[in-house]
């Protein structure tokens, strides 16, 4: 009887550490959710690892995107030869533009569909082509897929990813929020240091207890930018530009810049600027992003030709004149770099590239004026921001993380003792 019972106890004591072996193992991939409940939309990035060589159209292709919205995006200069055609390198990262949608009361984006090829399955979707940011059982139920282990060639699915607009601020400022996938390497500090931001505020807008992240979350981060004040009616209507880089609208006809010195947005004449409606201020002579300067008594005189926002086809300009103390000096452009060839080796698995710094060697812009012509749960944190952040598991990476060789010698050691008990 008392072997028996020697032997029961060992058991229990097996089974017990056999649960905390996959308590340990088991990690909730994490991602930022955030309700909503109208119909609104804003912009927002997405940080993407090329898993393999992609020409820049078929990058734009994936994420059903514009190949110039996504070259000025990431400040790469679109005036090269054919750039659309060139071939990006394998894991370059890259910051995807994307609209934001609100959709089954959270925010994602749903527009983004991929068509199957044969030797495709829902994991290598999810992992590979899209870099975590969707998971296999998001696919799955995005798309009522029954029988996951059946994927017809040409299937047309919808690829929920995810997204966060938080009204276009971050303590109150204007912000562009990025969805970045954890890496093995990265810590919330190196994070936070290399998008200029803080712990408090990333732990904040993640709703986060604590600093520790996993291989494969999804984080929000907000990264400063320069705010559109054009009206509702714009069909570029709540533009945002993230700090060092540029966007394209009005029909590849305008090119708006953010920063480095400051969080004012800047428009000119984009260099593919062909075909487009007049850019010159009515009543005066300048063209849009032109600014005039004069010194006098009483300070500097500046006038400046702005750009108001594309309506209807037609590239909208306004004039404005103001007494300044000091005259102000040529306008500062983020650094352009050329279409990249290669990704260093050191910044394979670094932390995400910080707005300002996308690569080696920089540009100055170029500018050619055209004449006067199903919704994931999630859980309200206790000490969450006041925003209303909800937090859960996305299952946005593999929620399980097997450790083979630890769960394999305590199982053995656990078996020999159980053995040697009740011998």
């Amino acid at each position: 009887m008392r072997i028996q019972k020697s032997v029961l106890q060992s058991i229990s004591l097996l089974v017990l550490l056999l649960v905390l072996i996959i308590n340990i193992t088991h990690v909730s991939c994490k991602s930022t959710i955030e309700p909503c409940s109208n119909a609104d939309s804003c912009n927002a990035l997405l940080g993407y690892t090329l898993y393999t060589d992609l020409k820049v159209s078929e990058v734009a292709s994936l994420f059903q995107i514009d190949p110039i919205a996504l070259l000025t995006a990431n400040a790469i200069d679109i005036s090269y030869p054919d750039v659309e055609h060139h071939i990006l390198p394998s894991r370059l990262f890259l910051k995807i533009p994307i609209s934001c949608s609100c959709v089954d009361g959270i925010r994602k984006s749903v527009s983004t569909h991929y068509k199957t090829r044969p030797s495709d399955t829902l994991s290598s979707i999810a992992d590979s082509i899209y870099g975590g940011l969707v998971s296999a059982d998001q696919l799955r139920e995005a798309n009522s897929i029954t029988d996951p282990s059946v994927l017809d060639a040409g299937q047309n699915l919808v690829v929920p990813l995810p997204c966060t607009c938080f009204n276009g601020t971050d303590n109150s400022l204007p912000a562009i929020y990025l969805s970045y996938v954890v890496k093995p390497i990265d810590t919330l500090a190196a994070i936070a240091a290399r998008y200029f931001t803080t712990l408090t505020d990333l732990m904040n807008v993640n709703a986060m207890g604590s600093t520790a992240i996993n291989d494969g979350d999804i984080l929000a981060i907000p990264i400063p930018a320069c705010a559109s004040d054009f009206p509702k009616y714009a069909s570029d209507h709540g533009l945002l530009v993230p700090n060092g880089s540029y966007a394209i609208t009005a029909g590849h006809c305008v090119q708006c810049s953010c920063g480095p010195q400051n969080l004012n947005l800047y428009c000119m004449p984009a260099s593919l600027a062909v075909s487009c409606s007049s850019m010159q201020c009515k009543r005066s002579n300048l063209m849009l992003g032109n600014v005039t300067v004069k010194q006098g008594g009483g300070g500097c005189n500046v006038n400046s030709c702005s750009y108001g926002g594309f309506v209807n086809g037609t590239i909208i300009t306004a004039l404005s004149a103001s007494l300044q103390p000091r005259c102000p000096g040529p306008q500062q452009f983020p650094p352009l770099v050329a279409p990249p060839t290669s990704v260093a080796r050191d910044s394979i698995f670094a932390p995400a590239p910080s707005p300002l710094s996308d690569g080696a060697g920089s540009l100055s812009p170029r500018s050619s004026v055209v004449p006067g012509t199903r919704s994931i749960p999630g859980f309200q944190p206790a000490n969450g921001p006041m925003s209303g952040l909800t937090s859960g598991a996305s299952g946005a990476c593999s929620s399980v993380k097997p450790l083979p060789i630890l769960t394999s010698a305590l199982v053995f050691l656990l078996v020999k003792f159980m053995i040697s008990l009740a011998l």
